[in-house]
């Protein structure tokens, strides 16, 4: 039976659901999720001492410092899948383990500036790209290896829509919780 309080903070706005007809408005809102992240991260977590950026988001779960430095590495990730998916036919994409990554020394030391300018400027970058997909891209493909699953780039905008806001999610329900 799983422990709900637990669940809903691995999970606090749920699990990702595709909906089986993507329109472009919600195209549109998932863009607009992924142009206000960087934006959301800081004024969630800017002012946060270096003592704080050590609390895990949830019972262990990553601190705010490693999530910070996941939601650069990932939606490197994510800018790179968007790439082959336009540009080759049907790519099988490289995974990559993300919990090994959030124990490197940089996810647990580096200071979050690096990965908020990172993203900042990432996110500008991919924006500008989907804001400028035709139909036909949207429907373009890549295959990822673990699940052998087609994830189509429309999918994928609103997968990492909502990687964003979740672990957004995360970060405002630490503060609020530690009342900073």
């Amino acid at each position: 039976m799983k422990d709900l309080a637990l669940e809903k903070l691995k999970y606090p706005i749920g699990e990702f659901k595709c909906p089986d007809v993507i329109t472009e408005e919600q195209i549109k809102i998932w863009i607009a999720a992924l142009e206000m992240l960087p934006q959301s991260v800081f004024e969630t977590i800017g002012t946060l001492s270096a003592k704080q950026l050590e609390t895990p988001y949830r019972p262990g779960g990553w601190t705010i410092r490693q999530l910070v430095h996941h939601f650069a590495d990932s939606h490197h990730h994510c800018y790179t899948r968007f790439k082959w998916a336009l540009t080759e036919d049907g790519p099988i994409i490289k995974a990559y383990e993300e919990k090994d990554w959030s124990e490197l020394f940089d996810a647990k030391t580096a200071p979050i500036q690096l990965s908020l300018d990172y993203l900042k400027a990432l996110h500008a970058k991919l924006v500008y790209l989907l804001k400028g997909l035709s139909k036909t891209d949207l429907k373009k493909y890549y295959i990822h290896p673990e699940s052998n699953e087609k994830v189509t780039v429309a999918e994928n905008i609103g997968r990492y829509a909502w990687h964003s806001n979740h672990h957004v999610a995360h970060l405002k329900g630490i503060v609020a919780r530690n009342n900073w």
